[in-house]
């Protein structure tokens, strides 16, 4: 299948292929022409499937034959969990919307920034991806109005409802037209989502991607035992012996990730923390440096990891195992995308070593655990 077979417009693949999409990931062969149609959605899907895309094309192609909105009243409202996560959906509208006939502002807003900027900028926004606590300050303040909304987009609403979004989102859906079109993107199917579905979706065509699967079979996992005191020399031995240029590294606090970045960098090897406790200018600033390769090494908490969309990033390293085997699934789910093989790296203590076997049993696949105390780690 072909994106041509889609009935997109010209201009429209014209972007599509200057973005080197060289054909439709699942999710999107069977969402687009559900979206097109204009039916409600549930898909379950992981990050890193191409389901961005898959809601971004065909709401693009259906907002040509529309009107234009009256000044803050939004046509299609997409609702993300994280700064990173809008800012990344933002990129991916603003690539596909480049000379389309139909000229369309997409606009993210967030906490963090100044409102007031925001509030400036919302005028004749035509598309609005917003975390719901910013939203629900910009509709306070008047400043952007629901009730033209024509499709609403819950983008890893599962992640939204374990981030206590719940009311947030509760009074958001008050303030919309009850005729709209539904798209409930999730990777998980809860009771809390379970919930989303009977409340938003009428009559959903519901799709399931098992891409966690696929994506680790293009994964080769690895860990290494050693002690609390040599992991931070054991990170460094490893990204210099083996010339990894772009590194993620996760960790557990954002204490550990400041602390894991300042040795990284008295090693000279450039790197940056990416947490909640950075202001978003700082966040952004890192995220584009560690894109465009002027920093090596990205070292993460799991609360902003869902931003982190890169097309091949090559390595991943767990400095600290996450509290579930689905987080460890979804940290290494980083690489080892859209069809590009990656490597993930544990660093595993004894303490370690009990969950570890469950999440390998979670996962379904054993691990190789290496020795690394004959390493010779004197100077790095």
């Amino acid at each position: 299948m072909s994106f041509s077979s889609f009935g997109l417009s010209a201009d429209l693949l014209k972007n599509i292929d200057n973005q080197k999409y060289t054909k439709p990931y699942p999710i999107q062969e069977e969402a687009i022409p559900i979206i097109l149609a204009g039916k409600d959605l549930l898909a379950l899907a992981q990050t890193g499937s191409g389901k961005t895309a898959s809601f971004v094309l065909p709401i693009l192609q259906n907002l040509q034959h529309k009107k234009a909105s009256l000044p803050r009243h939004v046509k299609v409202l997409v609702l993300v969990p994280t700064r990173e996560l809008a800012m990344q959906v933002a990129e991916v509208f603003d690539s596909f919307s480049l000379n389309l006939p139909t000229k369309l502002k997409t606009m993210a807003v967030f906490g963090g920034v100044n409102i007031n900027i925001q509030i400036d900028a919302l005028q004749k926004c035509e598309i609005l991806i917003a975390t719901p606590g910013r939203l629900l300050d910009l509709m306070a303040s008047r400043s952007v109005f629901l009730s033209e909304v024509e499709v609403l987009v819950l983008d890893e609403a599962d992640k939204m409802l374990n981030l206590g979004f719940k009311d947030e989102m509760n009074d958001i859906f008050f303030h919309l037209p009850k005729k709209r079109q539904n798209l409930l993107f999730s990777a998980t199917l809860n009771d809390n989502v379970d919930l989303l579905k009977s409340i938003l979706l009428h009559e959903p065509v519901k799709i399931e991607i098992e891409t966690e699967k696929q994506n680790l079979d293009l994964i080769n996992q690895s860990a290494y035992l050693t002690t609390e005191e040599r992991k931070g020399v054991l990170l460094r031995y490893l990204i210099k012996t083996q010339n990894y240029k772009q590194v993620l590294v996760f960790t557990s606090s954002t204490r550990k990730a400041d602390n894991v970045v300042e040795k990284l960098n008295k090693n000279g090897i450039q790197a940056a923390a990416l947490h909640g406790d950075k202001s978003q200018a700082i966040r952004t600033d890192s995220l584009k440096k560690f894109k465009a390769g002027e920093i090596r090494v990205l070292v993460a908490t799991d609360l902003v990891s869902r931003g982190i969309d890169i097309q091949e990033l090559p390595v991943v390293i767990n400095y600290e195992l996450p509290r579930s085997p689905t987080d460890y699934v979804h940290r290494i789910g980083r690489t080892g995308r859209a069809e590009s093989k990656g490597e993930a790296i544990t660093l595993l203590t004894i303490e370690d070593e009990h969950h570890f076997k469950i999440i390998q049993k979670k996962m379904g696949r054993k691990v190789e655990i290496m020795e690394s105390s004959e390493f010779n780690l004197h100077g790095f």
